[in-house]
């Protein structure tokens, strides 16, 4: 379930893509898409880089105490993100454009500057049950 609009959690998670989204952006990306939803999940981002239809995941955390933020990108949530991005495909009518999958990766700390990692074709697409 999603957290709240109000909730801090939320807030932190908007702040990492905006910062993501400027980061790539900066990088020479087109934005397509924020916060696309489909039936079968969310994608953060949907982005262009030259040729390529990207669809960008973003974790964002206040700090690195538990893990790192890409460590939440478990093998379900690339399963869950590509079945996102074959329905987006899908209906956009550009399945046969290539496609990668970036991760950017944000700690956020209440005192200090934003710390970004941007995992360029981060994972593989997950063959599976779409």
């Amino acid at each position: 379930m999603p957290a709240p609009v109000n909730d801090p959690r939320h807030q932190l998670g908007r702040e990492g893509e905006r910062l993501a989204e400027r980061h790539l952006r900066g990088l020479g990306y087109k934005t397509i898409a924020r916060q696309f939803g489909t039936p079968v999940g969310e994608l953060d981002l949907v982005m262009r880089d030259r040729d390529t239809v990207v669809f960008v995941e973003v974790k964002t955390r206040g700090d690195r105490k538990f893990a790192e933020p890409e460590d939440a990108v478990t093998r379900e949530k690339r399963r869950k993100l590509t079945r996102a991005a074959r329905w987006y495909l899908e209906q956009a009518r550009c399945a046969e454009r290539p496609c990668r999958f970036d991760v950017v990766s944000i700690v956020l700390p209440k005192d200090g500057e934003p710390q970004l990692r941007h995992f360029l074709d981060a994972f593989e697409v997950e063959r599976g049950p779409r």
